[in-house]
């Protein structure tokens, strides 16, 4: 990184929501242009920038700012300029010069410590004076703020947003409690945090300190790894060793926040009985410790789909074994006695859920409940992703829609238009590739669906479980509560397909058959990462093109879109990182005049193939439709899209995701943008592509796992290319390790059917 050090002249350009800015600096005797997310800089302002020395196509030379340290003006010209630019209210040109002229270059001194001096200056009354003062104060205030958190090396964006959170209380607000932060400000996690708590001296045993890395660490064992709760022996391990301090200091932590009711413990037994800090129960060692909001979820969720599974007796539907028969006779087809039981069982209970590999029939399944309800019921069919959705239209031929879609999601934070108030207005629910829902999603969805509404769950039990917390259509499965069939028969539409019968060779832990002439499933051998990965480069660029037959000047575009990489893990050779960066080279290089923007490490371009990272409810959208247009905000984990514009003067670029929705992308957002031309497996569910390319080189076991392998290849539709050696094909067909999942909602649903079974017998249900 490189250092800059100059006199702000003026801005150019600033966006007030994200804070980019394009600023004239002087430095020494030559003027220059700084960009990036800067806090509002008036003209006579010092500031010391540190980044890096850009070309711009269109600008010239720019100096791109990471970060910026603050200084007052300290020469009468840019004391002049810096009041001049009415930063201060009450001040103008002409009064600055007049204020200027009276005081020198000790102006800035009287403004802050003997502002009853200004009144010798012509113009300047009582009133005015103290207008004047106060004004630079919080100037100051705001300054201040920004320079000690910058001291404490929070990057100049970040200092921005929490400054402007705490105003003039920031710096009160940190020295007292640093870590409040973490609990005030989304994405302020506690290491950003106990930097500035160590660097002020707090001790490592401090309690705020423990109890904001207690909660962190819930927090990060939901969102990394989808647990629900922590044993209480494992967070004390995990705190001790992230904080270095005795684990008794980390268990007195745990007692506090259960005590203020920001944890909640359950002991671990079959039937769960909730234990919060203000009972007199003696500490168990193994307890399950919660972050409150994903405890209360459990509870509602196995309270709803145990009432909605009951709201519906049986033989409310009837003649459903002969209108099966008149299905099977249109389509020319005949059910197993497990399919035809299933249609039944459907029809008969609020709760059902279908469950099985490719090829099983779960879309006949869901097309012959379509006819037979569709006449008399509102149907409504949604995914979790949009790409899911669209598949589901595909194979029905009715409208199908994104989880969040269907519950009318309305920004402001996370709510839904369809809720307990305002329920959907549906006789039936069908829910595709229900593996994905998270504990959170099933909850909202949940909410909006009233008693005597028929729930259908279809997904593959057997593939990776959900990006976010929970295992639900696992634990729903497992509970053995809720009815359900589990489809394991390959029927002979897909006979044909070496993808679907090597996905269930490897779903039984039997090596799939590698290259069979005339498949649609190839091996390619390389023993190396580094040879594995040029051939996955060739692939994409000449070979698979060529093959598919994709016309000259469009085979680079065609296989962006209709080719994916998928990489069991991030790192090495042949992870996500890397592929991204070669792939992007061999399919995207930069032009003569690229249109790019760079964030950090990664570099944007006009054409790539992006994925959202991480829910942004706030992210607007806008979509050209039929009928006109319609907008709204909300783009979510695991969304994928082409950016179709790059403007590298505002720092912004545009995605037009699956769905056609059209998004803006400012500098502060494009942390949650990747490149998607490789893609880890977890991020691809819920995704089906034309061709999957897959590296099968070795890594850490923890990733290279039957479920995750089985998983890669269900994506696939027409065309599956292994590369690496068959040593790690059959080291991940021989790991049937699943990663465990802290969940109890499998106890809950079993517990919560003993609750309704004695409501029914006392007659109160």
């Amino acid at each position: 990184m490189e250092k800059l050090e100059g006199s702000v002249i003026g801005t150019v350009f600033r966006n007030e929501e994200n804070g980019y800015s394009v600023l004239t600096v002087r430095s020494g005797r030559s003027e220059c242009t700084v960009v990036g997310a800067l806090p509002v800089l008036n003209p006579g302002e010092q500031g010391v920038f540190t980044g890096e020395w850009v070309e711009h196509k269109a600008y010239g030379r720019q100096f791109k700012c990471a970060n910026v340290v603050i200084q007052m003006p300290t020469t009468q010209l840019g004391i002049e300029r810096y009041l001049a630019s009415g930063a201060i209210r009450g001040i103008g040109a002409s009064m600055a010069r007049l204020i200027v002229k009276e005081f020198g270059e000790e102006t800035m001194e009287v403004l802050a410590e003997h502002p009853e001096q200004l009144m010798r200056v012509s113009g300047i009354g009582r009133k005015k004076a103290a207008m004047i003062a106060e004004s630079f104060a919080e100037q100051q205030g705001v300054r201040q703020a920004i320079i000690f958190l910058q001291s404490y090396g929070v990057p100049s964006a970040l200092a921005v947003r929490i400054s402007e959170y705490y105003g003039p209380r920031t710096r009160e607000v940190i020295q007292r409690d640093p870590y409040q932060l973490c609990d005030d400000l989304q994405g302020v996690g506690f290491r950003t945090a106990d930097r500035i708590g160590i660097a002020l001296g707090v001790a490592a045993d401090e309690e705020n300190r423990i109890r904001c890395a207690l909660k962190y660490l819930l927090r990060d064992a939901a969102e990394v790894n989808g647990h629900c709760y922590l044993p209480e022996t494992e967070l004390i391990r995990l705190a001790a060793g992230l904080l270095q301090v005795s684990p008794d200091r980390c268990a007195q932590g745990i007692t506090r926040l259960l005590l203020n009711r920001e944890m909640v413990a359950e002991l671990p037994e079959d039937d769960p009985s909730p234990a919060d800090g203000g009972d007199a129960k003696p500490m168990e060692a193994d307890r399950r410790i919660y972050l409150p909001e994903t405890y209360r979820a459990e509870k509602e969720v196995a309270r709803r789909i145990v009432e909605l599974a009951a709201s519906i007796r049986p033989g409310a539907y009837r003649r459903a074994s002969q209108e099966i028969t008149r299905f099977e006779r249109q389509k020319g087809i005949t059910f197993s006695p497990l399919q035809r039981q299933a249609i039944i069982q459907v029809l008969e209970t609020g709760v059902f859920v279908i469950t099985g590999g490719p090829g099983t029939g779960k879309t006949t399944i869901i097309n012959c409940i379509l006819s037979l309800l569709g006449k008399e019921n509102k149907i409504l069919l949604c995914a979790p992703t949009g790409r899911a959705a669209k598949r589901m239209t595909e194979a029905t031929g009715a409208e199908a829609m994104t989880i969040h879609r269907m519950l009318e999601y309305g920004g402001e934070g996370g709510a839904f238009g369809r809720n307990l108030n305002n329920p959907l207005k549906a006789d039936c629910v069908i829910v595709d590739e229900a593996s994905m829902i998270d504990l959170p999603l099933m909850k909202a969805m949940l909410r909006a669906i009233e008693p005597g509404t028929r729930l259908i769950l279809v997904g593959d039990a057997d593939q990776l479980p959900s990006v976010g917390p929970g295992n639900v259509l696992g634990d729903i499965l497992e509970s053995g509560a809720i009815s359900s069939a589990r489809l394991k028969d390959i029927y002979r539409q897909s006979e044909q397909s070496r993808i679907v019968l090597n996905a269930h060779l490897i779903n039984r832990g039997e090596m799939p058959l590698l290259n069979e002439k005339g498949t649609d499933f190839f091996f390619e051998r390389k023993r190396l990462p580094s040879e594995a990965a040029e051939s996955i480069v060739g692939l994409m660029r000449d070979r698979l093109p060529g093959y598919l037959g994709y016309p000259k000047g469009q085979e680079h575009t065609l296989a962006a879109r209709n080719i994916q990489v998928l990489a069991p893990g991030k790192k090495g050779e042949c992870g996500v990182g890397n592929l991204n960066t070669l792939l992007q080279e061999a399919l995207n290089p930069p032009g003569k005049m690229p249109l790019e923007i760079k964030w950090g490490e990664t570099v944007f371009r006009l054409g790539d193939k992006v994925i959202q990272t991480r829910n942004n409810y706030d992210l607007a959208w806008y979509r050209e439709t039929n009928g006109g247009a319609e907008s709204g905000s909300g783009i979510f984990n695991g969304d994928v899209g082409f950016i179709v514009e790059v403007d590298p003067g505002e720092h912004t670029l545009t995605v037009r995701f699956d769905d056609d929705r059209d998004v803006k992308y400012e500098t502060a957002d494009l942390e949650d943008l990747s490149l998607a031309y490789c893609l880890s497996v977890h991020k691809s569910q819920g995704s089906e592509f034309p061709v999957v390319i897959m590296p099968v080189t070795p890594g850490p076991p923890m990733l290279l796992t039957r479920n995750l392998f089985y998983t890669a290849l269900t994506r696939a539709k027409n065309l599956v290319v292994l590369v690496g050696t068959e040593e790690t094909i059959a080291a991940m067909v021989r790991n049937d390790h699943v990663a465990k999942r802290y969940t109890t909602l499998a106890l809950r649903i079993i517990r919560q059917c003993g609750q309704q079974t004695q409501l029914v017998r006392k007659g109160k249900v």
